[in-house]
């Protein structure tokens, strides 16, 4: 089936633009009070109340997130490395790296607390550990994969296992990385807000905890759109940045 350039450009607004009249007509049709369930005209409306708070905690939270992504993609890669060009890195990282992942990061925030204290302290480091697990798995994928033959080819004509890695594997390893930095931008912000919620002063947790306790949900929900928004518009940054710097890994979309 051949779809149209224009209808596909404009396909994410117009399914959007359609969920957001049916989600209104339902809020309508059933009479459900704000308190339970707000309309996105009533949400709107809280946008324009309260644009001020929204955008100060916004810029709290974007910040926040981008220090504790920033040390995640360090620290990421470089585990990535380590694990993907070495066997006995990843036999006995790995398995150490997953376990953790596995532990819930709600339960973390706590002891995050005890150390630092109530503020940044939290929030950066719970994006930072909910966020770098995926760069590591992507960039050790991407070096683990290459494949035996190009290797030997390359040590015949006279590279080093470092030259390999390097000049190959890292390049080879890009599409990977791209793909884990637009998963791991999301799950950053998921895990700043988690902090500030838990152990935060400000940001767009804080508010929308505030907000919620006191019943306030069109408010609390402009906090989850706002949340969104930053996520989705970081998403589509590292998409037009991947698009740009690695076109050789995605020449056949571009004849759909």
């Amino acid at each position: 089936m051949v779809v149209s350039k224009n209808v596909e450009r404009w396909s994410p607004l117009i399914v959007l633009v359609a969920a957001l009249l049916l989600w209104q007509a339902i809020v309508a049709g059933f009479n459900i009070p704000e308190f339970i369930f707000p309309s996105p005209w009533q949400i709107g409306h809280q946008f324009i109340e309260f644009q001020g708070p929204l955008l100060a905690a916004a810029w709290k939270t974007f910040w926040v997130t981008m220090l504790g992504f920033a040390i995640s993609i360090v620290v990421g890669v470089l585990l990535g490395f380590l694990i993907g060009s070495s066997r006995l890195a990843y036999t006995a990282l790995y398995p150490l790296m997953v376990a953790f992942n596995a532990v819930p990061k709600a339960a973390v925030v706590p002891i995050l607390v005890v150390w630092f204290g109530i503020g940044l302290g939290p929030g950066i480091l719970t994006a930072f550990l909910i966020s770098f697990f995926p760069i590591t798995v992507n960039i050790a994928t991407g070096l683990a994969t290459l494949e035996p033959e190009l290797e030997d080819v390359l040590r015949v004509l006279g590279a080093k296992r470092w030259d390999v890695l390097v000049k190959v594997g890292l390049p080879r390893s890009m599409p990977y990385f791209y793909g884990s930095l637009k998963i791991a931008i999301t799950l950053a912000f998921v895990g700043t807000v988690l902090a500030e919620m838990t152990a935060g002063d400000s940001g767009i947790g804080y508010l929308m905890q505030s907000a919620g306790s006191q019943q306030r949900m069109p408010l609390a929900f402009a906090g989850l759109v706002t949340i969104g928004a930053m996520a989705m518009a970081m998403y589509e940054l590292f998409s037009w940045v991947e698009k740009r710097t690695t076109g050789w890994a995605h020449r056949g979309s571009q004849n759909h």
